[in-house]
């Protein structure tokens, strides 16, 4: 049975063209919401003079007779075949009820049907997406305030910068994921419209009251432009955004966790239950869940851009090819929730090493910044302050810790490793630290160095301290952001537990 079959020949089907053209097997998903708009559908068409009350029970019966088939049997759909999920509802339902059926498809089109309950699904998976989002940012201000205290080196071009408090770090990924939080809420505002109603592209001829219907299917608002609401997809490619943006955020946060858990770095490590073996070496220890959220990223950026790109050349109203958002949306949403949910139970297992962290700060001269700095305040201009410190930096990296004097190594080496002789080993040579230097050297660069300066130097903790203005990562300002973000946390998941909604 064709919707549309009356204008064809009966029969001259190209078997071929009818498996490429299905979309069944993908749209099926949307079966719950085609029959949900299906039962509000009815009223409206009573209310508009098209049904009798005694029929839209018939038909109502026959909708909820399937919809309970339809959740008693999880594999519904194994065996069946049809163009798409409306297809198959009607055919389902004019076998459960006859000819009556057939006045359901009255004044309105798959165009604006589909738009529809593409919408709902978008709404429903908005949710569930921020809710997985509120599982990942619980899990990162937990290890933040379990490890308030501990301080790391931080990095610019994965080079040793300055120190920081892990703390902070683990809060800047809470600030991408608040972003992505907020970002999903607006995309629900926008999404929140009715295009049912619209019809193909004009309209309907029959007297619909769209606001009920609206109401009725918990839409904001009705949709303006007729033309516009069947064929716009916008809200599907900002969705797309929501969750490339999020993946996105959680491929950096992988990429970094990789690195932290690999030994030449030894900060955290992985739960075994979120990494694998190897089949040939048995050390291996990989953290493969991680490589998959950054692989998977890639995967669902190039259904945003293949999305975006069978948008742009497609004129107005319906066309075809717009079927093919559907296998886009589902599987970037899927994968996204996935990801976001295995992510926060990543974090909240992680073992951290402070001790690891705590002597990296060691190296890499973190705390040339802050000498500059106090020099800074001793009347130097800070650009002769940077010149005296990187001096003495590059004096210190010619030397290894055994050498009296300057004596060319070639390395500055910038990521200690377990076996190095930073935590008791024999490893490859190291740079001299500023605490290995005498005062006698430091004032060949620094004449101004005295016990002060030397303080400063060799103390990261310090070091945050004096960063103290907001947002900086001083301890009192990391607490505050620390008590800000349980706060807000803590308000959103209150609000999807009593309410089962995120929406404000």
């Amino acid at each position: 049975m064709k919707l549309w079959g009356g204008r064809f020949t009966q029969g001259d089907r190209d078997p071929q063209f009818e498996k490429f053209s299905e979309s069944f097997s993908v749209d099926q998903r949307l079966i719950q919401y085609d029959l949900r708009v299906n039962q509000v559908y009815v009223r409206a068409l009573v209310a508009a003079e098209v049904l009798t009350p005694a029929e839209a029970r018939r038909l109502t019966r026959g909708l909820k007779s399937i919809e309970r088939a339809v959740q008693q049997d999880p594999g519904w759909s194994r065996g069946k075949s049809a163009e798409d999920v409306h297809t198959w509802v009607e055919q389902r339902l004019e076998a459960e009820i006859g000819p009556l059926a057939r006045k359901l498809r009255t004044g309105r089109s798959r165009n604006d049907l589909v738009a529809t309950e593409a919408r709902l699904y978008a709404k429903s998976e908005i949710t569930n997406l921020q809710s997985a989002i509120i599982q990942g940012l619980e899990a990162l201000v937990s290890q933040a305030r379990a490890n308030i205290r501990v301080v790391m080196p931080g990095y610019t071009h994965l080079q040793p910068a300055q120190p920081i408090l892990f703390s902070h770090y683990l809060l800047a990924y809470y600030e991408m994921f608040a972003r992505d939080f907020d970002r999903l809420q607006s995309c629900r505002i926008r999404t929140d419209e009715l295009p049912l109603g619209a019809g193909a592209l004009a309209g309907s001829a029959f007297r619909l009251d769209r606001e009920v219907l609206a109401r009725d299917l918990g839409f904001a608002r009705v949709g303006r432009n007729s033309i516009d609401l069947t064929s716009d997809r916008d809200f599907v490619c900002e969705l797309l955004f929501c969750c490339v943006l999020a993946m996105t955020h959680l491929s950096r946060l992988a990429e970094d966790l990789i690195i932290y858990s690999s030994p030449s770095f030894g900060y955290i490590e992985l739960a075994d239950a979120y990494s694998t073996g190897s089949s040939i070496m048995p050390q291996k220890k990989n953290p493969d869940s991680l490589e998959l959220m950054r692989g998977k990223t890639a995967t669902i950026l190039g259904r945003l851009t293949g999305t975006l790109a069978m948008l742009k050349g497609l004129p107005l109203a319906y066309d075809r090819d717009l079927q093919e958002d559907k296998p886009a949306l589902f599987e970037v949403i899927d994968t996204t929730r996935e990801s976001l949910i295995l992510a926060a139970r990543v974090i909240a297992s992680l073992k951290i090493h402070p001790e690891h962290m705590k002597a990296a700060t060691a190296f890499g001269f973190l705390t040339a910044t802050e000498i500059a700095d106090e020099l800074v305040r001793r009347g130097i201009p800070f650009a002769e302050a940077h010149d005296q410190v990187g001096r003495l930096v590059r004096y210190c990296a010619t030397l290894t810790p055994s050498s009296g004097g300057a004596k060319p190594n070639g390395r500055n080496r910038v990521f200690p490793t377990r076996t190095s002789g930073l935590r008791g080993g024999d490893g490859p040579a190291e740079a001299k630290t500023f605490a290995q230097i005498s005062d006698a050297e430091a004032r060949r660069y620094i004449p101004s160095w005295d016990s002060n300066l030397r303080k400063i130097a060799v103390s990261p903790e310090a070091a945050t301290r004096r960063r103290n203005v907001t947002g900086g990562t001083a301890p009192a300002q990391v607490a505050r952001q620390l008590r800000a973000a349980e706060s807000y946390v803590a308000q959103l998941s209150r609000l999807l537990r009593k309410t089962g909604s995120l929406s404000f």
